[in-house]
């Protein structure tokens, strides 16, 4: 989880401040907002200007993450309806949580798979040029 310091000032941060804490764009703060993602209700300066807080970057951070593992956007929104909804809806909001784990699980795995392909290639590589015998590695033949 995104750690928070030094602390937000009272009066809260900025779009562009809150950007640059979260690691995330300004147009995806305002995204956040529009799509619905952002269960925190962002403050307001009286002259209409955002204004994050602590629990805007937190929840801003739970979003980045999730849409970082592959979460699509419908189910991004449904979690963070699930959230704004508050109390008495956790055991949807864990099975939402759980199955999106076990996608990521499931990519990580393939991922794995597919590193250890590479690695295979580079030992290959790595000991063919160390004896001098990298000639014909994969070479297209005439």
């Amino acid at each position: 989880m995104l750690e928070i310091k030094p602390e937000p000032p009272a009066e809260g941060l900025t779009i562009a401040e809150a950007a640059e804490r979260t690691g995330v764009s300004v147009h995806t703060l305002r995204y956040y907002e529009r799509a619905g993602l952002v269960v925190t209700g962002i403050d307001r300066t009286p002259g209409g200007r955002r204004r994050y807080h602590r629990r805007d970057l937190r929840w801003i951070d739970v979003c980045t993450r999730l849409r970082a593992t592959g979460m699509p956007i419908r189910t991004l929104r449904r979690y963070a309806d699930l959230v704004a909804a508050g109390n008495g809806n956790e055991a949807e909001r864990l099975a939402l949580l759980e199955a999106h784990r076990a996608e990521v699980a499931e990519r990580l795995a393939e991922l794995r798979g597919h590193l250890a392909g590479i690695d295979h290639k580079v030992a290959t590589y790595r000991a063919r040029l160390a004896e001098g015998s990298a000639e014909g590695l994969w070479a297209p033949r005439p």
